[in-house]
């Protein structure tokens, strides 16, 4: 009985933890970091639970509101889950130092080639020289101030509506492959600069099978940071939302050319094979082009 008693109580601190970052105060870079490092731990753990990329073990349960969210696990047995694990640390890294501009995830069939994608999910951040200034949104004239309460507001409605569309997609192929690429702000971001698990790239287009259609899945901003998350899928792809009417936005990909430095990691597999580790227009239908991941068989 004390076993189980201890083991509710572990969950229930877990749960208390998990809430409290929704709860507190924004106040400090500090803790605008770690909310930002957060939701992007919940957006990506919920693409691959909700997109079936990773076993059930790969998670573990966390709730906010009345949402069961799976979040990946550091420890858990699946190499690919551990390498994603890895390059988000290795995101985290240019984060902290303010470097990072732009993270791209491609999902693809092909080993081999990273460039031809049926999703592709992109983080986009920006960042506050002088924080309070952040509070801030001017439209149409009009200054509105962005408290505390809108930022838990709007990333709760992100991750709602994140959890909306992921499981509206057509279900993924049996063997689909992850890549990610990272891209810098080139006035900050020293030239001989690696987060861990990344490598130097060069660009190359990104190319969908098909129609791309485009998604704006939401937008946070804190005093000290600003976070995008739009999410391209194969037109093919999209047929419970077509037959539902809730297809918004559809436009197709467009060749964009910018002055960033891009960082590839090598390539998930869905069925976790171990591997050795190694913006923009504001239309929805731009998307930096990346350099295609080298992988080591």
């Amino acid at each position: 009985m004390p076993a189980r008693q201890n083991k509710r109580a572990q969950a229930k601190q877990e749960t208390v933890e998990w809430t409290s970052l929704f709860q507190q105060e924004l106040e400090t870079e500090t803790q605008s970091l770690v909310f930002v490092k957060r939701m992007v731990v919940v957006a990506v753990s919920s693409i691959t639970y909700l997109r079936g990329i990773f076993p059930e073990d790969s998670y573990r349960s966390r709730y906010l509101e009345d949402l069961c969210i799976k979040v990946l696990r550091e420890d858990c047995s699946c190499p690919g889950a551990c390498k994603l694990v890895k390059w988000l640390m290795g995101c985290f890294d240019a984060l902290e130092k303010r470097y990072l501009q732009i993270v791209l995830i491609g999902v693809h069939t092909k080993p081999d080639d990273s460039n031809h994608v049926i999703e592709s999910y992109q983080f986009k951040f920006r960042y506050s020289e002088q924080g309070p200034q952040m509070d801030i949104l001017r439209n149409e004239n009009v200054e509105v101030r962005v408290t505390t309460m809108d930022t838990k507001n709007a990333s709760t409605l992100l991750i709602r509506k994140l959890f909306l569309l992921m499981q509206n997609l057509e279900a993924l192929p049996n063997a689909v492959y992850l890549s990610m690429k990272l891209y810098y702000n080139d006035d900050v971001t020293p030239p001989e600069y690696e987060p861990p698990g990344f490598k130097a790239g060069v660009y190359d287009s990104l190319w969908f099978e098909g129609t791309a259609v485009h998604f704006r899945v939401g937008d946070l901003q804190s005093r000290f940071h600003t976070m995008k998350l739009r999410v391209a899928a194969a037109q093919s792809r999209l047929g419970k939302l077509q037959e539902g009417g809730r297809l918004s936005e559809k436009e197709g990909v467009k060749e964009t050319h910018t002055h960033l430095k891009v960082r590839a990691a090598e390539k998930v597999t869905r069925d976790c094979f171990d591997q050795d580790l190694p913006s923009e227009d504001e239309s929805a239908a731009q998307f930096k082009l990346p350099k295609k991941a080298i992988t080591k068989v």
